[in-house]
């Protein structure tokens, strides 16, 4: 049973007033900046207090891939996907390793991209372009995960050709959010997020009430799924799917605290007492959303079942489309709710786009290229770098519709994301570590990382190796030589001093 989503003019004209505002709070981040330079258009000046950098780091954490993604991911997994609120815990976790120290350096040394602390920390070159370049590539892979997921939104809206309404959807949404992004900087994409942050945690609250009334208790759904051939859906995992449980919460929980523009909000952020209670609050977000989008995917397997390849990315829009024309609840419901979410995953895509917009400004042009500039080119530069990259990849992300799993796009990014983890995370406690054998372990986590995952062995599985993401092995490897080889150079130079 598929069904799409049939909106009247009313609920139309309330979703286009919607997204349309984002475009009237970037006006009023506009004018709300202080003074034309990077700290103002990427930190917002003095910073965030706890009710803005509690949901902008919800909204950045929880966008296109988590509701649609993770809705995804449970049909096509099962109860197993359940591990998805064990890792998105893990990363707040992972963040308090090592965030209110790097707060600390940041408000001292003025940083304001994730590799002006490296090159205070190391004092190199090299490490600063290969940091830097993986954080791009990450960082692209990532928005561009975030433009198919608003493409497949408005699939899920419309009742036009579906290629046609996700190429739509990309192009439209896309623009509006690169407006809003270029005009109000951060403070624009905050002030968002504080309203779709708001919005989707109620939302998705009344949405868990409403498909306990529409489909009945869970238990109804399961004892469905258990008479039918997606039985091992809900049965209880194997000791490969359990390996596969605590990769993904190692690899998740660390990879994500090195996004660039969780990093930028861990220095946006007005004190360090208000960034350790954001965190605090932040460790409840996956039971009102996670966990939400896993009952989700539940649901559908019982109430929906035979979707196939890339449509289960749909399920989350199918569900609330069957919600929609339950009552008037319901369908006011959706509509305020995809407005959310579709404001969510520009808010998220635009996060991301400002992160690289100001690596490629500061980090490459202002540190190789002209040493001089000035604030203001510089802030000129990151919004023209901005464009030019959102073109490509739209080009793109219009490519790949219904070539690639959104899900897909998260593994092989986090496998090198990863490989910075000694750089950042073991490098703000231990001063002994070194630049040169920092960035020789990065190199080789990335051999490996990327080795096992395209090299075709045969005990690789699912990209997977027994279970575990090659980029945990690669971090092993990485961790070694970082380790041994600082250990070494600092006895040598103890020993020739």
């Amino acid at each position: 049973m598929k069904t799409s989503q049939v909106f009247d003019q009313g609920a139309w004209i309330f979703i286009s007033i919607y997204l349309g505002s984002l475009i009237l709070v970037g006006l009023l981040g506009y004018r709300a900046r202080k003074e034309n330079t990077l700290k103002d258009f990427y930190l917002a000046g003095n910073g965030f207090g706890l009710v803005v950098i509690f949901l902008t780091l919800y909204a950045t954490q929880y966008s296109g891939n988590t509701l649609f993604g993770y809705s995804g991911k449970a049909y096509r997994m099962g109860y197993a996907w359940i591990m998805c609120i064990h890792f998105m815990t893990a990363i707040v976790a992972c963040l308090l390793i090592y965030a209110p120290r790097l707060y600390a350096r940041a408000k001292q040394y003025n940083f304001i991209t994730p590799t002006d602390y490296l090159q205070h920390r190391f004092n190199s070159n090299w490490l600063n372009v290969l940091a830097t370049f993986i954080l791009v590539i990450v960082l692209s892979n990532y928005l561009l995960a975030q433009l198919m997921a608003m493409g497949r939104a408005m699939q899920g809206l419309s009742t036009a050709d579906p290629d046609m309404a996700y190429q739509q959807g990309v192009i439209l949404l896309t623009l509006i959010m690169v407006v809003y992004g270029t005009l109000g900087g951060i403070r624009a994409v905050a002030w968002t997020d504080v309203i779709q942050g708001l919005v989707l945690m109620v939302g998705f609250s009344l949405l868990l009430f409403m498909l306990y009334k529409h489909f009945g208790p869970l238990s109804l759904a399961t004892n469905i799924i258990l008479q039918s051939p997606d039985a091992t859906k809900v049965a209880v995992p194997d000791a490969n799917r359990l390996r596969e449980w605590l990769s993904y919460i190692i690899i998740i929980g660390l990879g994500s605290t090195l996004y660039p523009q969780v990093i930028q909000r861990i220095y946006a952020a007005r004190s360090e007492k208000v960034l350790r209670q954001g965190l605090a609050l932040m460790a409840f977000a996956p039971l009102f959303t996670s966990l939400i989008a896993v009952i989700t995917g539940i649901y559908a397997i019982a109430y929906i079942p035979g979707l196939q390849g890339n449509e289960s990315d749909q399920v989350l829009g199918i569900i609330l489309s069957i919600i929609q024309q339950n009552s008037i609840l319901g369908y006011w419901l959706v509509v305020i709710l995809y407005a959310a979410i579709l404001a969510a995953m520009m808010s998220t895509a635009d996060s991301a786009l400002l992160s690289i917009s100001s690596m490629l400004s500061k980090d490459i042009y202002g540190r190789f290229v002209n040493a001089h500039a000035s604030e203001a080119r510089l802030t000129f530069l990151g919004k023209l770098f901005s464009w030019c990259l959102i073109l490509f990849l739209v080009w793109l992300a219009i490519y790949l519709n219904d070539k690639a799993s959104l899900i897909k796009l998260l593994d092989r990014k986090f496998d090198i994301l990863i490989q910075l983890v000694p750089a950042f995370m073991l490098s703000i406690h231990w001063r002994g570590m070194q630049a040169m054998p920092t960035f020789i372990g990065i190199v080789i986590g990335l051999i490996v990382s990327l080795g096992l995952a395209y090299a075709g062995f045969d005990f690789v599985e699912n990209g997977k190796v027994y279970g575990f993401h090659p980029g945990l092995i690669g971090l092993l490897f990485n961790l070694l030589m970082a380790v041994c080889g600082s250990v070494w150079m600092t006895y040598n130079n103890a020993r020739y001093s």
